[in-house]
Protein backbone atom coordinates (compact mmCIF):
# COMPACT_ATOMS: atom_id res chain seq x y z
CA UNK A 1 0.00 0.00 0.00
CA UNK A 2 2.82 2.39 0.85
CA UNK A 3 4.55 1.55 -2.42
CA UNK A 4 1.44 2.49 -4.36
CA UNK A 5 1.19 5.78 -2.51
CA UNK A 6 4.83 6.59 -3.23
CA UNK A 7 4.36 5.86 -6.94
CA UNK A 8 1.14 7.84 -7.26
CA UNK A 9 2.79 11.31 -7.46
CA UNK A 10 5.21 10.07 -10.10
CA UNK A 11 2.41 8.61 -12.18
CA UNK A 12 0.47 11.86 -11.84
CA UNK A 13 3.50 13.89 -12.96
CA UNK A 14 4.16 11.69 -15.99
CA UNK A 15 0.47 11.71 -16.91
CA UNK A 16 0.34 15.50 -16.61
CA UNK A 17 3.31 15.89 -18.95
CA UNK A 18 2.53 13.11 -21.46
CA UNK A 19 -1.24 12.73 -21.81
CA UNK A 20 -2.54 16.28 -22.64
CA UNK A 21 -0.51 16.74 -25.86
CA UNK A 22 -2.15 13.62 -27.32
CA UNK A 23 -5.66 14.38 -26.08
CA UNK A 24 -5.76 18.08 -26.94
CA UNK A 25 -2.81 19.05 -29.19
CA UNK A 26 -3.14 22.84 -29.24
CA UNK A 27 -0.30 25.35 -29.31
CA UNK A 28 -1.41 27.19 -26.18
CA UNK A 29 -1.59 23.89 -24.26
CA UNK A 30 1.95 22.99 -25.32
CA UNK A 31 3.06 26.44 -24.18
CA UNK A 32 1.42 25.95 -20.79
CA UNK A 33 2.92 22.49 -20.33
CA UNK A 34 6.38 23.71 -21.32
CA UNK A 35 6.12 26.62 -18.87
CA UNK A 36 4.92 24.25 -16.16
CA UNK A 37 7.73 21.75 -16.77
CA UNK A 38 10.28 24.54 -16.58
CA UNK A 39 8.75 25.91 -13.38
CA UNK A 40 8.64 22.44 -11.82
CA UNK A 41 12.41 22.06 -12.13
CA UNK A 42 12.92 25.66 -11.01
CA UNK A 43 10.70 25.27 -7.94
CA UNK A 44 12.29 21.98 -6.93
CA UNK A 45 15.74 23.54 -7.19
CA UNK A 46 14.56 26.40 -4.99
CA UNK A 47 13.15 23.92 -2.50
CA UNK A 48 16.66 22.55 -1.99
CA UNK A 49 17.42 25.89 -0.39
CA UNK A 50 14.15 26.77 1.32
CA UNK A 51 12.79 23.38 2.34
CA UNK A 52 15.88 21.24 2.83
CA UNK A 53 18.32 23.81 4.24
CA UNK A 54 16.08 26.63 5.48
CA UNK A 55 17.68 29.33 3.30
CA UNK A 56 15.39 32.04 1.98
CA UNK A 57 16.78 33.44 -1.27
CA UNK A 58 15.59 36.46 -3.23
CA UNK A 59 18.02 36.09 -6.13
CA UNK A 60 17.50 32.53 -7.32
CA UNK A 61 16.61 33.69 -10.83
CA UNK A 62 20.21 34.82 -11.33
CA UNK A 63 21.39 31.20 -11.52
CA UNK A 64 18.68 30.24 -14.01
CA UNK A 65 19.19 33.33 -16.18
CA UNK A 66 22.98 33.18 -16.22
CA UNK A 67 22.94 29.44 -16.87
CA UNK A 68 20.58 29.95 -19.80
CA UNK A 69 22.76 32.80 -21.10
CA UNK A 70 25.89 30.65 -21.00
CA UNK A 71 24.02 27.83 -22.74
CA UNK A 72 22.81 30.21 -25.45
CA UNK A 73 26.31 31.51 -26.08
CA UNK A 74 27.72 27.98 -26.30
CA UNK A 75 24.92 26.85 -28.60
CA UNK A 76 25.35 29.81 -30.95
CA UNK A 77 29.09 29.16 -31.07
CA UNK A 78 28.29 25.82 -32.71
CA UNK A 79 29.01 22.19 -32.00
CA UNK A 80 26.58 21.70 -29.09
CA UNK A 81 23.52 19.46 -29.63
CA UNK A 82 20.25 20.72 -28.24
CA UNK A 83 19.69 17.46 -26.37
CA UNK A 84 22.58 18.05 -23.96
CA UNK A 85 22.20 21.85 -23.82
CA UNK A 86 20.40 21.80 -20.42
CA UNK A 87 23.44 20.09 -18.94
CA UNK A 88 25.61 22.96 -20.18
CA UNK A 89 23.21 25.44 -18.62
CA UNK A 90 23.32 23.50 -15.36
CA UNK A 91 27.10 23.64 -15.29
CA UNK A 92 26.97 27.38 -16.00
CA UNK A 93 24.49 27.90 -13.17
CA UNK A 94 26.69 25.84 -10.83
CA UNK A 95 29.70 28.01 -11.65
CA UNK A 96 27.67 31.08 -10.75
CA UNK A 97 26.60 29.31 -7.56
CA UNK A 98 30.26 28.70 -6.69
CA UNK A 99 30.92 32.43 -6.90
CA UNK A 100 27.74 33.81 -5.34
CA UNK A 101 27.45 31.05 -2.75
CA UNK A 102 30.93 31.79 -1.44
CA UNK A 103 29.73 35.29 -0.62
CA UNK A 104 26.19 34.55 0.56
CA UNK A 105 26.73 31.47 2.73
CA UNK A 106 28.97 33.30 5.17
CA UNK A 107 25.71 34.26 6.87
CA UNK A 108 22.32 32.62 7.31
CA UNK A 109 18.76 33.66 8.03
CA UNK A 110 17.77 37.22 7.20
CA UNK A 111 21.34 38.21 6.36
CA UNK A 112 21.52 35.47 3.72
CA UNK A 113 18.23 36.63 2.21
CA UNK A 114 19.44 40.24 1.99
CA UNK A 115 22.77 39.20 0.48
CA UNK A 116 21.02 37.18 -2.23
CA UNK A 117 18.73 40.12 -2.90
CA UNK A 118 21.75 42.38 -3.39
CA UNK A 119 23.50 39.86 -5.62
CA UNK A 120 20.36 39.44 -7.72
CA UNK A 121 20.00 43.17 -8.22
CA UNK A 122 23.72 43.35 -9.06
CA UNK A 123 23.20 40.80 -11.84
CA UNK A 124 20.21 42.76 -13.15
CA UNK A 125 22.27 45.96 -13.20
CA UNK A 126 25.09 44.16 -15.02
CA UNK A 127 22.60 42.85 -17.58
CA UNK A 128 21.63 46.39 -18.54
CA UNK A 129 25.19 47.73 -18.28
CA UNK A 130 26.78 45.04 -20.51
CA UNK A 131 24.50 44.75 -23.56
CA UNK A 132 27.26 43.13 -25.59
CA UNK A 133 27.14 40.02 -23.40
CA UNK A 134 23.54 39.99 -22.19
CA UNK A 135 22.02 41.18 -25.47
CA UNK A 136 20.40 44.36 -24.14
CA UNK A 137 16.68 44.82 -24.82
CA UNK A 138 16.65 42.17 -27.56
CA UNK A 139 18.30 39.48 -25.46
CA UNK A 140 20.20 36.51 -26.88
CA UNK A 141 18.24 34.35 -29.33
CA UNK A 142 18.93 30.84 -30.60
CA UNK A 143 17.59 28.66 -33.40
CA UNK A 144 16.95 25.31 -31.75
CA UNK A 145 16.72 23.54 -35.11
CA UNK A 146 20.21 24.60 -36.20
CA UNK A 147 22.32 22.50 -33.82
CA UNK A 148 23.82 19.06 -34.45
CA UNK A 149 21.24 16.29 -34.20
CA UNK A 150 21.86 13.27 -32.03
CA UNK A 151 18.44 11.69 -32.54
CA UNK A 152 17.90 12.59 -36.21
CA UNK A 153 18.92 9.13 -37.37
CA UNK A 154 16.49 7.51 -34.89
CA UNK A 155 13.35 9.64 -34.96
CA UNK A 156 14.11 12.31 -37.55
CA UNK A 157 13.50 15.16 -35.09
CA UNK A 158 14.87 18.63 -35.69
CA UNK A 159 13.27 20.17 -32.53
CA UNK A 160 11.97 22.98 -34.67
CA UNK A 161 8.26 22.22 -34.13
CA UNK A 162 6.87 23.06 -30.72
CA UNK A 163 5.77 19.48 -30.10
CA UNK A 164 9.28 18.09 -30.53
CA UNK A 165 10.76 20.82 -28.34
CA UNK A 166 8.19 20.11 -25.65
CA UNK A 167 9.05 16.40 -25.70
CA UNK A 168 12.67 17.30 -24.94
CA UNK A 169 11.62 19.71 -22.18
CA UNK A 170 9.32 17.12 -20.58
CA UNK A 171 12.05 14.48 -20.71
CA UNK A 172 14.56 16.75 -19.00
CA UNK A 173 11.92 17.72 -16.44
CA UNK A 174 11.42 14.09 -15.42
CA UNK A 175 15.18 13.42 -15.37
CA UNK A 176 15.88 16.48 -13.20
CA UNK A 177 12.99 15.61 -10.87
CA UNK A 178 14.30 12.07 -10.39
CA UNK A 179 17.81 13.41 -9.76
CA UNK A 180 16.60 15.89 -7.12
CA UNK A 181 14.46 13.23 -5.46
CA UNK A 182 17.48 10.95 -5.22
CA UNK A 183 19.59 13.84 -3.95
CA UNK A 184 17.06 14.62 -1.20
CA UNK A 185 17.56 11.11 0.22
CA UNK A 186 21.35 11.24 0.41
CA UNK A 187 23.26 11.58 3.71
CA UNK A 188 24.47 15.01 2.63
CA UNK A 189 20.91 16.35 2.48
CA UNK A 190 20.20 14.78 5.87
CA UNK A 191 23.07 16.82 7.21
CA UNK A 192 21.53 19.85 5.50
CA UNK A 193 18.27 19.10 7.32
CA UNK A 194 20.20 19.00 10.59
CA UNK A 195 21.79 22.36 9.80
CA UNK A 196 18.33 23.73 9.02
CA UNK A 197 16.82 22.49 12.28
CA UNK A 198 19.66 23.36 14.67
CA UNK A 199 22.97 24.60 13.27
CA UNK A 200 24.55 24.78 16.73
CA UNK A 201 24.00 21.09 17.40
CA UNK A 202 25.10 20.22 13.87
CA UNK A 203 28.35 22.10 14.45
CA UNK A 204 28.79 20.36 17.82
CA UNK A 205 28.83 16.91 16.20
CA UNK A 206 31.48 17.91 13.67
CA UNK A 207 29.53 19.45 10.77
CA UNK A 208 30.39 22.78 9.21
CA UNK A 209 27.08 24.62 8.61
CA UNK A 210 28.60 27.17 6.25
CA UNK A 211 30.17 24.45 4.10
CA UNK A 212 26.93 22.50 4.00
CA UNK A 213 24.99 25.59 2.94
CA UNK A 214 27.62 26.34 0.32
CA UNK A 215 27.29 22.85 -1.19
CA UNK A 216 23.49 23.07 -1.27
CA UNK A 217 23.65 26.48 -2.98
CA UNK A 218 25.90 25.07 -5.71
CA UNK A 219 23.63 22.06 -6.25
CA UNK A 220 20.54 24.26 -6.29
CA UNK A 221 22.19 26.60 -8.80
CA UNK A 222 22.98 23.61 -11.02
CA UNK A 223 19.35 22.56 -11.28
CA UNK A 224 18.25 26.19 -11.61
CA UNK A 225 20.55 26.48 -14.62
CA UNK A 226 18.85 23.42 -16.11
CA UNK A 227 15.46 25.07 -15.58
CA UNK A 228 16.64 28.28 -17.21
CA UNK A 229 17.91 26.36 -20.23
CA UNK A 230 14.59 24.56 -20.58
CA UNK A 231 12.95 27.98 -20.77
CA UNK A 232 15.53 28.94 -23.39
CA UNK A 233 14.62 25.90 -25.49
CA UNK A 234 10.93 26.76 -25.20
CA UNK A 235 11.16 30.47 -26.07
CA UNK A 236 14.42 30.40 -28.07
CA UNK A 237 15.36 33.58 -26.20
CA UNK A 238 17.01 34.61 -22.96
CA UNK A 239 16.61 38.24 -21.92
CA UNK A 240 17.28 40.46 -18.94
CA UNK A 241 13.89 39.49 -17.49
CA UNK A 242 15.27 35.98 -16.91
CA UNK A 243 17.46 37.27 -14.06
CA UNK A 244 14.98 39.80 -12.66
CA UNK A 245 13.27 39.97 -9.31
CA UNK A 246 9.90 39.04 -10.83
CA UNK A 247 11.16 35.57 -11.70
CA UNK A 248 12.71 35.09 -8.26
CA UNK A 249 9.42 36.11 -6.66
CA UNK A 250 7.47 33.76 -8.94
CA UNK A 251 9.46 30.71 -7.90
CA UNK A 252 9.19 31.71 -4.24
CA UNK A 253 5.39 31.98 -4.52
CA UNK A 254 5.14 28.67 -6.39
CA UNK A 255 7.20 26.89 -3.74
CA UNK A 256 5.24 28.33 -0.83
CA UNK A 257 1.90 27.60 -2.49
CA UNK A 258 2.68 23.91 -2.84
CA UNK A 259 4.50 23.65 0.47
CA UNK A 260 8.07 22.68 1.29
CA UNK A 261 7.37 19.84 3.71
CA UNK A 262 6.76 17.31 0.91
CA UNK A 263 8.93 16.72 -2.13
CA UNK A 264 6.07 17.09 -4.61
CA UNK A 265 4.71 20.22 -2.93
CA UNK A 266 6.67 22.61 -5.20
CA UNK A 267 5.54 20.55 -8.19
CA UNK A 268 1.91 21.28 -7.39
CA UNK A 269 2.71 24.94 -6.75
CA UNK A 270 4.54 25.19 -10.08
CA UNK A 271 1.59 23.74 -11.98
CA UNK A 272 -0.78 26.24 -10.35
CA UNK A 273 1.46 29.29 -10.45
CA UNK A 274 3.29 28.94 -13.76
CA UNK A 275 2.56 31.95 -16.03
CA UNK A 276 0.87 31.11 -19.33
CA UNK A 277 1.52 33.40 -22.26
CA UNK A 278 -0.59 31.50 -24.81
CA UNK A 279 -3.56 33.29 -26.38
CA UNK A 280 -2.62 36.59 -24.73
CA UNK A 281 -3.42 35.44 -21.20
CA UNK A 282 -0.06 36.28 -19.60
CA UNK A 283 -1.38 39.16 -17.51
CA UNK A 284 -4.48 37.24 -16.44
CA UNK A 285 -2.47 34.15 -15.52
CA UNK A 286 -0.08 36.17 -13.35
CA UNK A 287 -2.99 37.75 -11.55
CA UNK A 288 -4.60 34.35 -11.08
CA UNK A 289 -1.34 32.97 -9.68
CA UNK A 290 -1.21 35.79 -7.15
CA UNK A 291 -4.89 35.32 -6.38
CA UNK A 292 -4.43 31.61 -5.84
CA UNK A 293 -1.63 32.32 -3.38
CA UNK A 294 -3.83 34.79 -1.51
CA UNK A 295 -6.75 32.38 -1.55
CA UNK A 296 -4.70 29.54 -0.12
CA UNK A 297 -3.20 31.76 2.56
CA UNK A 298 -6.60 33.15 3.53
CA UNK A 299 -8.19 29.70 3.42
CA UNK A 300 -5.64 28.19 5.76
CA UNK A 301 -6.35 29.90 9.06
CA UNK A 302 -2.79 29.45 10.30
CA UNK A 303 -1.27 31.12 7.26
CA UNK A 304 1.33 29.73 4.88
CA UNK A 305 4.38 29.72 7.11
CA UNK A 306 5.03 27.83 10.31
CA UNK A 307 8.01 28.97 12.36
CA UNK A 308 11.41 29.69 10.92
CA UNK A 309 11.50 26.60 8.68
CA UNK A 310 8.74 27.81 6.35
CA UNK A 311 7.82 24.14 5.97
CA UNK A 312 4.05 24.23 6.40
CA UNK A 313 1.94 23.60 3.30
CA UNK A 314 -1.23 25.68 2.94
CA UNK A 315 -2.74 23.11 0.61
CA UNK A 316 -2.03 20.21 2.97
CA UNK A 317 -3.22 22.09 6.04
CA UNK A 318 -6.47 23.21 4.42
CA UNK A 319 -7.13 19.74 3.01
CA UNK A 320 -6.49 17.97 6.30
CA UNK A 321 -8.73 20.26 8.30
CA UNK A 322 -11.49 20.08 5.69
CA UNK A 323 -11.26 16.28 5.56
CA UNK A 324 -11.53 16.05 9.34
CA UNK A 325 -14.65 18.20 9.33
CA UNK A 326 -16.21 16.19 6.54
CA UNK A 327 -15.56 12.98 8.41
CA UNK A 328 -17.42 14.52 11.34
CA UNK A 329 -20.28 15.28 8.88
CA UNK A 330 -20.10 18.99 9.34
CA UNK A 331 -20.33 19.71 5.62
CA UNK A 332 -21.25 23.39 5.73
CA UNK A 333 -18.54 24.36 8.20
CA UNK A 334 -15.93 22.36 6.29
CA UNK A 335 -16.45 24.54 3.22
CA UNK A 336 -16.24 27.81 5.14
CA UNK A 337 -12.43 28.32 5.10
CA UNK A 338 -12.17 27.43 1.41
CA UNK A 339 -15.04 29.78 0.52
CA UNK A 340 -13.46 32.64 2.43
CA UNK A 341 -10.06 31.99 0.88
CA UNK A 342 -11.18 31.62 -2.72
CA UNK A 343 -13.52 34.64 -2.72
CA UNK A 344 -10.69 37.10 -3.57
CA UNK A 345 -9.62 34.77 -6.40
CA UNK A 346 -13.10 34.78 -7.92
CA UNK A 347 -13.39 38.54 -7.65
CA UNK A 348 -9.97 39.04 -9.23
CA UNK A 349 -10.74 36.74 -12.14
CA UNK A 350 -14.06 38.45 -12.77
CA UNK A 351 -12.41 41.84 -12.68
CA UNK A 352 -9.74 40.74 -15.17
CA UNK A 353 -12.33 39.23 -17.49
CA UNK A 354 -14.49 42.36 -17.44
CA UNK A 355 -17.35 40.78 -15.51
CA UNK A 356 -19.25 42.26 -12.61
CA UNK A 357 -18.59 40.62 -9.31
CA UNK A 358 -21.04 40.98 -6.48
CA UNK A 359 -19.61 41.70 -3.09
CA UNK A 360 -21.39 41.79 0.23
CA UNK A 361 -21.07 45.01 2.17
Amino acid sequence: MRKRRSLAPWCALIAFLAVPPFVWPHSWLLAYLAQSATMIVFALSYNLLLGETGLLSFGHAAYAGLGALIAARVFNAGGMPLVVLPLVGGIGGALCGVLFGFIATRRSGTAFAMITLGLGELVVAAAWTLPGWFGGDAGVAIDRASGPRFVSSIAGWSFGPAREAYALIALWCVVATVAMCALSRTPFMRVANAVRDNPVRAAAIGCYPSRVRYGVVVLSAFFAGIAGTLGLINLELVSTESVGMMRSGAVLIATVIGGTSAFFGPVAGAVVGSPVSARGTLRVSRSMAGGVAGGLICGARRGCCCGSRLSCSPCNGLTRRSSARMRARRWVRSLEPAAVGWMPVARLCCRRCGLRCCSAH
